[in-house]
């Protein structure tokens, strides 16, 4: 008997593989992107698309700005990073450029989401304690 062989296109490889081996906390559409420049994304098959998305706003900048590309090219050449229990020695330029750009008194920059709502959490709990007076504690099991 004959065995059937299917050819399958760049696009159906790469999402059987990921279908396949990955966990699913998604349900992308069937667009592999492959590059982006600007506001555009292309798939692997070579098609253009405006990137509406942005991945959720992490990348409002555009994809692959000639100058965003070089600065990042030269600090992974000098240190790609510090830990916060280090001291560094460009943080606190950045953070008094953005407190004095935004009329902060303090900010605190995250690398994801998740620890940007731990620490709102953690802010939200101390100002209870110290403007309302909730007692430390009250609450929790």
């Amino acid at each position: 008997m004959p065995q059937l062989t299917r050819t399958l296109s760049k696009s159906q490889h790469a999402i059987e593989l990921e279908e396949r081996y990955g966990a699913h906390n998604y349900h992308p559409l069937p667009v592999v992107l492959d590059s982006g420049k600007g506001v555009f994304v292309w798939d692997i098959e070579g098609k253009r698309y405006y990137d509406f998305l942005s991945a959720y706003s992490a990348v409002n900048q555009g994809h692959c700005h000639p100058r965003l590309v070089k600065v990042i090219q030269e600090q992974a050449e000098r240190m790609t990073l510090t830990s916060r229990a280090f001291y560094n020695s460009v943080l606190g330029e950045y953070e008094k450029t953005v407190c004095e750009l935004f009329g902060y008194d303090k900010m605190l920059p995250m690398n994801t989401g998740a620890e940007a709502v731990e620490t709102a959490i953690k802010m939200a709990r101390k100002w209870g304690y110290e403007k309302k007076g909730i007692p430390t504690g009250a609450g929790q099991r």
